[in-house]
């Protein structure tokens, strides 16, 4: 079976709880990240639906700007992906 074929009949559960597919996934053209966005790919990296390399690839993202993303989930939950909010977090 063909490996593309399984990822788009295969999904996760979002930050949210509500199933996720690679078409549920942000355009790759996103210039303005809100939380949930940052909280849709974290989860579609973490729950296996794309890889970190595709991610970065995909969004033109740094390894180190996903990676703060998921250490701002992890430790301050969603509320620690705004971007204005990074300072109080601190």
């Amino acid at each position: 079976m063909n490996n593309s074929y399984m990822k788009k009949d295969c999904y996760i559960l979002g930050p949210d709880s509500i199933p996720i597919t690679i078409a549920d996934l942000p355009p790759s053209n996103t210039k303005r990240w809100v939380i949930r966005r940052k909280a849709i790919v974290v989860a579609a990296i973490d729950g296996g639906l794309i890889s970190l390399d595709e991610a970065c690839k995909r969004y033109t993202l740094t390894v180190e700007e996903f990676m703060s993303w998921q250490h701002s989930i992890e430790t301050y939950g969603l509320p620690g992906l705004r971007t204005t909010r990074i300072q109080y977090y601190r």
